[in-house]
């Protein structure tokens, strides 16, 4: 393998070792302008897209550990990594899809785990986490905002009897 092809496979490896996911997506037919509004989008959610070489990256992500990528990679493929959420990434690449026909979701990986097109369009579907944290925060919560209430209607009801008796007496 020649030298440059070496450094692209090392870096290729690190971007997947440093990630817990990736997104294959092919890009034929989008427009430079297109791609570079998707880098954008992406970098807002803390995720890149990168244009690979197939027979580079197949190499890559077989010494990365994750399984044989062989009839996987065909045509013109971008990967995306990124290191916060990978429904924030899915989010992102689905709404630009939609825009764009020229963008193809194809899979991903998720912790060694394969996610097909679909799984990846229900992970976009996902709340952010910030927001499914909230609402687990909400069911907890609500038992105890409960008891407090219960605990503190009887002396309210008393207060208010005390109340009415010393405004009665005047």
């Amino acid at each position: 393998m020649r030298v440059e092809k070496q450094i692209l496979t090392r870096e290729y490896i690190g971007r997947l070792n440093a990630s817990p996911y990736f997104i294959v997506v092919g890009y034929q037919g989008l427009k430079v302008e297109q791609l570079t509004t998707l880098r954008k989008n992406l970098h807002q959610s803390q995720a890149e897209v990168h244009v690979v070489k197939n027979s580079i990256f197949r190499i890559a992500a077989k010494e990365a550990g994750i399984a044989d990528l062989h009839d996987a990679l065909t045509g013109q493929l971008a990967v995306v990594t990124g290191q916060k959420e990978v429904s924030a990434a899915a989010k992102v690449l689905k709404n630009f899809a939609g825009d764009h026909d020229s963008l193809k979701i194809k899979f991903g990986y998720l912790n060694s785990q394969r996610l097909e097109q679909a799984d990846l369009l229900t992970l976009a579907d996902l709340p952010s986490l910030e927001v499914l944290r909230g609402k687990l925060l909400g069911v907890i919560n609500a038992p105890a905002q409960k008891l407090v209430t219960l605990l503190n209607t009887p002396a309210q009801q008393l207060a208010r009897v005390i109340k009415a008796r010393t405004e009665q007496a005047a």
